[in-house]
């Protein structure tokens, strides 16, 4: 069951492919297309030319530009360099970007043209910077010269797959952003564990991504789950449901992963027909998928969708249905082959009864090193080998999970991860504000929502304003809806009753400012 032989060292799984399907396509964008012979020979040579530059084994290598073939090789050759490849959200606000360029210390940045200005007005003094297209600044270096220049030594091509090879952010329960620690064995494991052997991904397949690929969940799956297995992809700058209607036609694309709420706006293009595809599978994760959108988009589509529950401390996924044999809607599956877990119960600390509700555990080869830098938050997770995940599930009689709620505060919105900190720190440092708290409200496209109340001092600030400061200050999909409330309901202690707070979305105050 577990394709152990698929777990190998990078430069490893290209040779073997340049030599088996060298002509076959690897990866294809709007402008690019690159072949495995073309993919194995272009990383190596970005990785020696990354050593030439500076970069030392455990140097942190940030990667800061949209969906393109060029993020796909940068993430390859990062770890052929011995380096960590930390790929990092493009559209972030320029605060949050200057915050994880900080904490990451990563000593080179690679970016395209349309983020160059932004880079240059966030890296810190001294630091490398590369740049898909013209490198127009003094000390700059242009991706394809380093490309058509040999480097002064090889690819190093560690043979070490535990050593941190990828680290990608996340969002803190203190508003801080973590760098989440992953290995290759980490990373693979899930390949060889999920997307070969229940996916089915393999050297046949197409596979058509419009994911972030600064998410786990892409990495993994659109990134080294395709070169493990010696598939082929078609990269997408973003999701747009047209676009991918209309490759799914031209192109015979045959795996499409995404998160909910892409499959629900595919659900609402199509209106009930069955478009032209040829596809044999599509792939959810992100977020709960309801299960009337899985029956929606599997009656219209006629093909399964593969609901899935993974976080990016476990290297994306933890469980997974698998597309045949009983499959219950609504459930994210049965936990992958090799992998332990417990549902304890928050208030014990033992393992909660059959049926009963428990915070999900996991231990396995796909858990984290640890954050990046914090030791004491690496440790209120990872507890004797296991990594406590803060959401509750429910198992049936077969054991099929349900993540029921979670313990954490975190909002998922769209498959994107909101934690209420993050926006309540920039709502309490704007002027006239006393205070102020987020929930997540239920949305039937987005799955949740932000709602901030807030709390007005002797001059109470405008709801626009506070948009204003929101769209500075936060991603674009962090910005929430404004409600002005009297009071916060607290604990004795000074905790957020979000659970109160909670009761009152289904009220619509006049007060209230949505996000433009």
């Amino acid at each position: 069951m577990l394709r152990t032989e698929l777990i190998r060292p990078i430069g490893e799984l290209l040779d073997r492919h340049a030599a088996e399907r060298g002509e076959a396509t690897a990866f294809v964008d709007d402008d690019r297309r690159v072949t495995y012979a073309e993919l194995a020979r272009t990383t190596a040579r970005l990785a020696g030319r990354l050593v030439d530059l500076g970069v030392a084994p455990g140097d942190r290598v940030a990667m800061v530009m949209t969906n393109r073939v060029e993020t796909v090789e940068t993430y390859l050759a990062v770890p052929r360099a011995a380096g960590v490849a930390t790929c990092l959200n493009p559209d972030a606000a320029p605060a949050e970007l200057a915050y994880v360029l900080a904490d990451s210390g990563a000593r080179v940045v690679v970016t395209d043209a349309d983020h160059a200005d932004l880079v240059a007005g966030l890296a810190a003094p001294g630091t490398t910077v590369v740049v898909v297209g013209d490198a127009d600044r003094p000390g700059w270096h242009a991706y394809g010269d380093l490309l058509a220049t040999a480097p002064r030594t090889p690819a190093p091509d560690p043979a070490d797959l535990d050593a941190t090879a990828f680290m990608l952010y996340t969002s803190g329960t203190t508003g801080r952003p973590k760098g989440v620690e992953l290995t290759m064995r980490s990373c693979l494991w899930v390949v060889a564990a999920c997307w070969a052997p229940i996916a089915g991904l393999a050297a046949g397949d197409e596979v058509l991504c419009a994911l972030p690929l600064f998410h786990s969940y892409a990495l993994d799956l659109c990134v080294l789950g395709v070169v493990a297995t010696g598939a082929g992809e078609r990269i997408l700058p973003r999701f747009s449901p047209a676009r991918i209607l209309e490759l799914l036609a031209r192109d015979g694309c045959t795996v499409l992963p995404g998160v909910p709420t892409g499959f629900s706006y595919l659900v609402q293009a199509v209106a009930g027909r069955t478009p032209p595809h040829r596809l044999r599978v599509a792939i959810s994760a992100g977020a709960i998928l309801p299960a009337a959108l899985d029956q929606a988009f599997e009656e219209c589509f006629g093909v399964p969708l593969l609901d899935g529950y993974g976080i990016t401390e476990t290297s994306t996924m933890v469980t997974m249905n698998w597309p045949h044999g009983g499959r219950p809607y609504g459930s994210c599956g049965l936990p992958l082959p090799g992998l332990s877990v417990r549902l304890v119960d928050p208030a014990t600390g033992t393992d909660a009864p059959p049926g009963g509700e428990g915070e999900l555990w996991v231990r396995g080869p796909n858990v984290m090193r640890g954050y990046h830098g914090k030791p004491e938050q690496t440790a209120d997770v990872l507890v004797d080998g296991w990594y406590r995940t803060g959401d509750l599930a429910r198992a049936d009689e077969h054991g099929y999970l349900t993540i029921s709620g979670r313990t954490k505060e975190m909002i998922i919105r769209g498959g994107e991860n909101i934690y209420p900190a993050e926006i309540e720190n920039v709502l309490l440092a704007a002027p006239g504000v006393s205070d102020a708290a987020v929930v997540g409200r239920a949305h039937p496209d987005l799955g949740e929502v932000p709602v901030a109340f807030v709390v007005g001092g002797d001059d109470p600030p405008d709801a626009e304003d506070l948009l204003a400061r929101c769209r500075r200050d936060l991603s674009a999909f962090k910005v929430p809806e404004i409600r002005f409330t009297t009071t916060i309901p607290r604990t004795g202690s000074g905790k957020v009753k979000r659970f109160e707070l909670a009761r009152l979305l289904d009220e619509a105050p006049a007060d209230q400012k949505v996000p433009s």
